[in-house]
């Protein structure tokens, strides 16, 4: 893994695109990611595109995000402007060289003494509950969801298109901690992946809401950079292509309110759970 400190100039991102279903910003510590899932859609954003090195293999850490994080929300304060905040949306705010370089932690420290509206802390990594002590505070100050990728409950399914991710059990330990703690919590199953019929009963309990995504909604260009990505072939190729549909996000969306109430449930195409 190459891994580069940067100052960057901003670390507050006008919200656009997918993420203009209630949020004014996105949030980005680090750019780059080292879970290099194969299906994610960064790999087809400029900011990969125009690398020389294969996404999962380099890392720039931005070291002054805690700073520019307070200069920019005070400025959005006195503008009288509402701050809420989707971190992260390319890349994971816990990659695994957060443990030591505390580039996240750092933020939401900052977060404490000028929280925004509303966060939501969007990862798929356990790390997440090093931060608890941090985040319940945050609690205490504005709104906070924290969101837990989980895109199938099989690890079979994982190691094809995620195997450097952490693993599915770890996740959603993760995830119960976070809610015993009395945090808000999404199971994101984004994007979906082929799950056993048990997976909803393994969320109930632990997440609050569901967020339901797909390859073909949440990349940004209606399922062109998937393609790109070769996500059709790679179904194909492990006999799972009845699970490429278009219609697979309203097949599961149907499915999990046998055991969600309907109001917990969202599709990526919907508002988000900002209140």
């Amino acid at each position: 893994m190459e891994t580069n400190n940067i100052l960057a100039k901003k670390i507050l991102t006008e919200a656009k695109g997918y993420l203009d279903v209630g949020f004014t910003h996105s949030l980005n510590p680090y750019s780059g990611c080292a879970f290099s899932c194969r299906y994610c859609y960064v790999r087809e954003m400029p900011i990969q595109r125009f690398k020389d090195i294969p996404w999962g293999e380099w890392l720039d850490i931005k070291t002054n995000a805690a700073e520019n994080y307070e200069n920019e929300i005070l400025k959005l304060r006195k503008k009288n402007k509402p701050v809420n905040i989707f971190m992260s949306s390319a890349t994971d705010p816990y990659q695994p060289i957060e443990r030591s370089t505390k580039i996240t932690r750092g933020i939401v420290e900052a977060m404490i003494e000028n929280p925004p509206d509303f966060l939501q802390i969007q990862t798929r990594s356990p790390l997440i509950t090093r931060d608890l002590d941090l985040i319940v505070k945050l609690k205490g100050k504005c709104k906070v969801l924290v969101s837990m990728t989980i895109e199938t409950d099989r690890e079979d399914i994982k190691k094809i298109f995620s195997p450097v991710a952490p693993g599915i059990k770890l996740r959603l330990k993760a995830l119960q901690a976070m809610h015993d703690a009395g945090i808000a919590t999404q199971a994101s199953i984004s994007p979906v992946l082929p799950f056993t019929p048990d997976f909803p009963k393994q969320l109930v309990g632990s997440a609050d809401h569901i967020w339901i995504d797909t390859l073909r909604i949440g990349d940004g260009l209606m399922g062109k950079r998937s393609e790109k990505l070769g996500m059709p072939a790679l179904f194909e190729k492990h006999g799972l292509a009845e699970w490429y549909r278009q219609d697979i996000h309203e097949r599961v969306e149907k499915y999990f309110k046998k055991y969600f109430p309907h109001d917990r449930i969202r599709v990526s195409k919907h508002e988000a759970f900002l209140k």
